[in-house]
């Protein structure tokens, strides 16, 4: 938001330029503590595909989503937020893809299991493993991140279980983000083959 404020770019080229600089930067001030080299690297897309049918199934079996237990004041609305000219874009639907398949992953999962789990069980963080199981760590992280969904957010939480649970399991933050880059990239895939704007508030 601030290089949006401070550039004053449009929104369509607001994405591509967020995408490579923020992951630029996070990529540069962290590789030399977080290991990117993913150990279960076909259980990890297995698990990024499993989460991914678990955000499409309840709309695709149940059609709940506009319920006032997921839809009100306080959590907002299942709906896109890109006007539908740019939503008609070929080059703005790439950039957005590439965004949410490989720059969400990264920041998300550095900041909630890279930094937040290992936080909560010691300030000092750097000292924590990545995937020290700590009950609440694991809950507090795994109710923050469904939180942050919004109108999705019993999906979210289920998501964060399942992610927290990968980073215990495997005790590696490359497969949290390849299993959540898969997840965000078939989401993509059918966020634009389906027209379905609304899994990318």
């Amino acid at each position: 938001m601030g290089l949006e404020q401070v550039t004053g770019l449009p929104m369509a080229w607001f994405y591509p330029a967020r995408i490579f600089l923020v992951l630029a930067t996070v990529l540069i001030f962290s590789w030399s503590y977080v290991c990117l080299r993913s150990s279960a690297p076909l259980a990890s897309i297995a698990l990024g595909t499993l989460v991914f049918l678990l955000w499409i199934g309840p709309d695709l079996l149940f059609g709940y989503r506009h319920f006032w237990l997921f839809e009100n004041a306080l959590l907002g609305k299942a709906a896109s937020n890109v006007p539908a000219d740019l939503q008609r874009q070929r080059w703005f639907e790439i950039f957005r893809a590439a965004g949410c398949t490989l720059l969400v992953p990264v920041i998300e999962e550095m900041f909630w299991r890279g930094w937040l789990m290992r936080w909560l069980i010691s300030r000092d963080f750097r000292k924590i493993p990545v995937g020290t199981y700590s009950s609440s760590a694991f809950w507090i992280v795994a109710l923050l991140f469904a939180a942050e969904h919004g109108p999705y957010w019993e999906v979210g939480l289920v998501t964060g279980i399942l992610y927290n649970w990968w980073a215990v399991r495997t005790r590696s933050l490359a497969d949290c983000i390849l299993a959540h880059a898969i997840t965000n990239g078939l989401l993509s895939a059918y966020v634009l083959t389906t027209g379905q704007w609304q899994y990318w508030l």
